[in-house]
This record gives structure tokens, sequence and C-alpha cells, in this order.
């Protein structure tokens, strides 16, 4: 008997890259082959490379109306790779076309359902979101998302100037009841100060002269010295019996 010798074909695979070879139109093992060297037979053998390196996908702006009616344009970056060479070939016509589609319908579908400030508070939380649903999505195309960004969210002028002019209001309202709580604070001192001076007219002289020599000490040419009402009203009665 005499054996039958076939050349082969020798191909080599760098380490990010795998090779599913097909034998007679079948895929020749359930794992792909690489990196380093392979065999491949010349009539019966073909094989498809596939890269398993980190691929980086931009999603351009979506127009997305909101769930409080807020039309805005939002853009995100997907990074996912290849973990499974056999399924990206086998499953699917174009694995990376089809996750590049599938991440712009996400990211539509799911921020469709959030209102604008759950959109502007909570990205990472939203991102999170998108990269599970697309996690779970590509599994059977042997993809694995590592991770999903939101860029950039752009709402229209209009809308940027009513909540500029609400944040300025609610910051207003904030300073003006701050005003009045000093106030209240500073009425109840004074009054409790009152007390305290009423029972000791020496005390209330004492706070007259502290009062000049503080008004001396900043160099006013002109120093106003108050007197007490009781004192003008005695002053009135007597000129009023003279």
């Amino acid at each position: 008997s005499h054996s039958v010798w076939m050349p082969k074909i020798k191909k080599i695979r760098i380490e990010y890259e795998r090779a599913v070879v097909f034998r007679l139109g079948r895929i020749l093992s359930k794992k792909a082959r690489g990196p380093g060297l392979i065999l491949v037979l010349p009539c019966t053998d073909m094989f498809v490379k596939v890269d398993l390196r980190t691929v980086t996908c931009n999603i351009p702006p979506q127009e997305i109306l909101t769930k409080d009616a807020v039309t805005t344009q939002v853009d995100g970056v997907v990074y996912y790779r290849i973990h499974s060479a056999v399924s990206a070939i086998a499953n699917i016509t174009d694995v990376h076309s089809a996750t590049f589609l599938l991440a712009q319908t996400t990211l539509r579908n799911v921020l469709g359902t959030q209102s604008l400030a759950q959109l502007l508070a909570g990205r990472e939380e939203i991102a999170h979101s998108i990269q599970a649903i697309l996690d779970s999505a590509t599994e059977q195309w042997g993809i694995k998302v590592a991770r999903v960004e939101i860029k950039d969210v752009r709402i229209p002028v209009a809308m940027q100037r009513a909540m500029a002019a609400k944040a300025e209001a609610a910051r207003e309202a904030k300073a003006k009841v701050v005003a009045a709580d000093g106030e209240m604070n500073a009425s109840k001192a004074l009054k409790q100060a009152s007390m305290v001076l009423a029972e000791s007219p020496a005390g209330l002289q004492l706070r007259y002269l502290q009062t000049l020599t503080t008004l001396a000490a900043e160099n006013n040419s002109t120093i106003v010295f108050p007197l007490p009402i009781n004192i003008l009203e005695s002053l009135g009665q007597k000129n009023k019996g003279g």
C-alpha cells in the first residue's frame, strides 16, 4: 500500500489573532486556532482570521425624546471585544456592524425612558444599564462588552436658558430664606440684650460710651450720639408745661 502525501500550508497567527478553520465547509474545531503556527490543507481547508483586540465603537449623536418631552442629542462610545471567534464567524454575518447598530438602538431605547434630570444626573447608572443590555444581547455573537460611556448631552439653547433662570431663582429664594433666618436670630438677640440693659441704666450708658469709642477709632468727622427716647419725651412734656 502507498500513503498519499498532501501538501500543507503553514500560517502564522500573531498573539491577538485567531483562525477559524473550515474543512469541507464544516468548522474544524469548536475552538479557534492560534496564536502561533497553524496548518491548513490547500484543497479542503479555508480559514477566517479574527482579531481579538478591544474595538472602540463611536455612537454618533442620536436625537432622543426624553420621558418629559425634551428633545436632546446624545452621543457615546462602546468598548467591546470578541471572546469567541467561532461564534463571531458562525452565528452572524458582520459582527462589528451588528454591534454598532444594536448599540445605537439600545442607546435610544434606554434614554427614551429617562427624564432630562435623570439623564443629566445619572449618566453612570444609565451607561451601566446599556452595557448590561448590550452584553446580554451580543453573548451569542461571541462579544463581550467591556464599557459604555455617554460622552455628551446636548439640549436646545432655549431649554438651557430656562434651566439657568430656574437655578438662579432657586438660589435667590434660598438666599432670602437665609437672610430672613438671620434677621429673626438677630431680633431675638437684640430683644435679650435690651432686656438686660433695661435692668441696668448704667450699663446702657457704658454701651453708649463704647459705641462712641468705636466710632472715634474709625476717624469719622461726624459722630452721631444716640439719646434715649424717654429723655426726649420728658423734654417735650416740660415745653408743653412751660
